[in-house]
């Protein structure tokens, strides 16, 4: 019972998260870039991205079976119940201020054609996707005693594959490549891709 309220309030709560920052982006701001450069290439094919959203929809399968494997355990020790939590708290507060510091970059006109290197993002290209593809291990922790635990572990291994290898950095860094050049092939040379640690040089900070 325990693993199964938290499983709604902590999986609500960041669906919820995410909603909103994503509204506030779309709201506030024109196409995003790699939306654009698929039409583009994809000489505005309506079907290419009827296929394309369908394709995203029918993910949304996979990335619930974390939650069945929560859904499906009898008992959940406190210990785990708690690591969960931690887990849960440090990854959305990550993803957070991530999206907060890049939200006030970028809203800065003086920042355009420029790489956000303030806070999180001077020790990782992508903090947001880090923490996003962490919170997934909160799961597994709930699932602890499911019959159907291994099935929480998709959670934390397709995310990884999507955001490393598929639809997160390589859209996210040809798009960057394409807006700011030398820029960000510098910050590509300097900066870790996903998991953070010190820039390999003293990297310049906006002023």
């Amino acid at each position: 019972m325990l693993s199964r309220v938290l499983l709604a309030v902590l999986g609500g709560v960041w669906g919820g998260r995410l909603a909103w920052h994503l509204w506030r982006r779309v709201s506030r701001e024109t196409e995003d870039g790699r939306y654009r450069a698929l039409r583009e290439h994809w000489q505005g094919s309506q079907l290419k991205f009827l296929v394309f959203f369908q394709a995203q929809a029918l993910l949304v399968l996979l990335f619930s079976l974390p939650f069945l494997a929560v859904s499906r355990a009898s008992s959940a020790l406190p210990v785990w119940s708690a690591l969960a939590c931690i887990v849960w708290l440090a990854c959305v507060a990550g993803e957070s201020i991530a999206d907060d510091q890049l939200a006030r970059f970028r809203a800065d006109p003086a920042n355009h054609g420029r790489t956000c290197r303030a806070g999180l993002w001077r020790y990782s290209r992508h903090p947001n996707y880090f923490f996003e593809w962490l919170h997934w291990f909160s799961y597994v922790l709930l699932a602890v005693g499911s019959p159907w635990w291994a099935l929480a572990w998709l959670g934390p291994v397709l995310m990884y594959l999507f955001l490393r290898y598929l639809s997160g950095v390589p859209f996210t860094e040809k798009q960057a490549l394409r807006t700011r050049g030398d820029d960000y092939r510098e910050y590509q040379r300097n900066t870790p891709m996903l998991f953070p640690w010190f820039p390999k040089t003293s990297d310049r900070s906006p002023p």
